[in-house]
């Protein structure tokens, strides 16, 4: 079973994602500045949150089926970590300094950036923000998941899952990006709007690495021993979770675990019964629209808001279908 949101036309790409052969950045380029790049193509630089997830290999990869259809020159780049705000705020001036024609930016702290974007603005250089949005109203859209409804759904399962009441906690990437406190947010809201007798008795913030989100939800089970449930917001946070779990010999059916991302090892543990489901995105779908967009802007094309890429959740039951097997990532 899925949500009926609508994934779009690029859905069918996710399974370039299938084909990455590694997590390295295109490393920038020498590209040219003015926004020129081989021969006549346009430059658009994109720089994602990280590359440690394989969630970002996919989004790089449907940047680059997007850059090869609109014959743009495209670098993708990623602080090591999804804790390295500094090294992202510095990826983003050094692209900057590149005079290109657009840029892509998924913002760890959705403040940071402020005064970069006001120099691409006055640069007369769009800005598109994907996967997560910044406070600010200089990117011209969002290519994104809709992450608190989307969370609201993974709340959903959850509570369905523990019979509507008990004691549950949530793991979160972090509490800066847009995408953290949509994760976090639309799961709290959910439970306090429509499950009275569930109680949400820690958040706590990883990072998105899995061994720090290991030792966080430890320490939750430690001084909730009655605990019934626990949601990881994202790749690393999820499989910290599920690590936390395995380690301490807890019978999954008794601690339900419900995730945010995709994988080989959320799917593993989906497949195995150490977790109950997870919500994916389309990732190729986010890298694409992303790059359309960015080639929309330097035409001058209006541009919505904000770009809807979908979601679905997905359990062992659904797994394997068609639908799902598209935006699935490992």
């Amino acid at each position: 079973m899925f949500t009926k949101r609508a994934m779009g036309a690029v859905v069918g790409l996710a399974a370039a994602a299938l084909i990455l052969s590694g997590c390295a950045s295109d490393g920038g380029g020498d590209s040219s500045g003015g926004g020129g790049g081989d021969g006549d193509k346009p430059y658009v630089a994109l720089i994602s949150k990280g590359f440690q997830h394989q969630f970002w290999q996919a989004v790089k990869s449907g940047a680059e089926q997007a850059a090869d259809e609109f014959g743009v020159e495209l670098t993708f780049e990623g602080p090591d970590t999804e804790a390295d705000v500094d090294q992202q705020i510095q990826m983003l001036q050094t692209a900057l300094d590149k005079s290109p024609a657009a840029i892509g930016f998924a913002a760890l702290d959705s403040q940071a950036a402020g005064p970069l974007l006001q120099q691409a603005k006055d640069s007369n250089i769009p800005v598109i923000a994907f996967d997560s949005g910044v406070d600010s109203d200089i990117p011209l859209t969002t290519a994104a998941t809709d992450n608190t409804a989307a969370a609201a759904e993974a709340a959903k399962h959850m509570a369905d899952a523990i019979g509507h009441e008990g004691k549950v906690a949530l793991v979160v990437h972090d509490q800066t990006s847009v995408t953290g406190q949509e994760r976090r947010d639309g799961f709290v809201d959910y439970m306090e709007k429509n499950e009275p007798n569930i109680e949400i008795v820690d958040i706590q913030y990883g990072g998105g690495d899995q061994a720090k989100s290991a030792d966080l939800a430890k320490a939750i089970i430690a001084a909730n021993p009655d605990l019934k449930g626990i949601y990881g917001s994202n790749e690393g946070s999820a499989i910290g979770v599920v690590q936390a779990v395995k380690e301490l010999g807890i019978d999954p059916t008794k601690l339900v675990v419900v995730g945010f991302d995709s994988g080989k090892a959320q799917m593993d543990a989906i497949r195995d019964g150490q977790m109950l489901g997870a919500i994916t995105q389309n990732p190729v779908g986010i890298g694409y629209e992303t790059v359309k967009a960015a080639v929309e802007a330097i035409d001058g094309k209006d541009l919505p808001k904000t770009i809807d890429t979908g979601y679905y959740w997905y359990d062992k039951d659904n797994i394997d279908d068609e639908k799902i097997a598209a935006v699935l990532y490992e």
